[in-house]
């Protein structure tokens, strides 16, 4: 369902991390470039790179070793790839760079007293050490990593598990996104959804996704819900 209701009544906000908070890209690409020169393959572009985000490191490792979107590398390849992709990202991680009118809209939210929670499919030992790295934890009051629960975005639980923090309905919990996974799993748990148009929706314009409004920036959210 979409929620035509405008302005949106919002209690609580909670926010994706990797093309939405952060350009993650660069570094994610530059990490898996790395662990294919290390393994003698030829490097692949970061824009096809780019498009395999989204899903958790495990499966950008295996798109780059296939080159596929959809392919299975050997399981043995992957264990021996994935290490050498880690230490890579790790020496990586805190390149990454914020999104224009991210501290901006962060900052007036929490100013406008909306309480804040980030969703991402990025594993917990990237998601908690970016987010201190970069100045952003200080704005969550809960974080959701890709491991924190037994099933990760498309799958509704982090939404329902947050709203449930909170303690608001699920319908004033609204999720900032980038990405079909943010609207599939908006959807599946019954809470609104904007998506930003600059992060990594796998190549295609999120113009294209079941949403309630395409989003400039983070600023640009706030007239278009208030507070309850």
């Amino acid at each position: 369902m979409s929620f035509t209701q405008r302005p949106l009544p919002v209690a609580a906000i909670v926010i994706d991390l990797d093309g939405t908070l952060l350009h993650t890209a660069p570094q994610l690409s530059e990490a898996a470039n790395r662990m294919l020169r290390d393994m003698n393959y030829a490097p692949v572009s970061q824009t096809l790179l780019s498009s395999y985000i989204g899903n958790g490191i495990s499966w950008l490792v295996k798109r780059a070793l296939t080159g596929d979107m959809h392919a299975t590398p050997d399981a043995a390849l992957y264990d021996h790839a994935l290490p050498i992709f880690e230490k890579h990202y790790t020496e990586l991680l805190l390149d990454s760079k914020v999104f224009d009118g991210v501290i901006e809209g962060l900052d007036a939210m929490k100013a406008a007293g909306y309480r804040l929670g980030c969703i991402t499919n990025k594993v917990e030992r990237y998601t908690t050490p970016l987010l201190a790295g970069i100045g952003l934890a200080k704005y969550f009051e809960i974080v959701l990593a890709g491991d924190t629960l037994p099933e990760k975005k498309p799958h509704p639980m982090p939404l329902l598990h947050a709203a449930k923090f909170f303690g608001v309905p699920i319908e004033n919990l609204l999720l900032i996104g980038d990405s079909l996974n943010d609207a599939v799993a908006a959807r599946a748990a019954g809470c609104p959804i904007f998506c930003v148009p600059y992060g990594y929706n796998h190549g295609e314009p999120v113009e294209t996704l079941d949403l309630d409004a395409v989003i400039a920036n983070l600023p640009a959210a706030l007239p278009l819900m208030k507070r309850i």
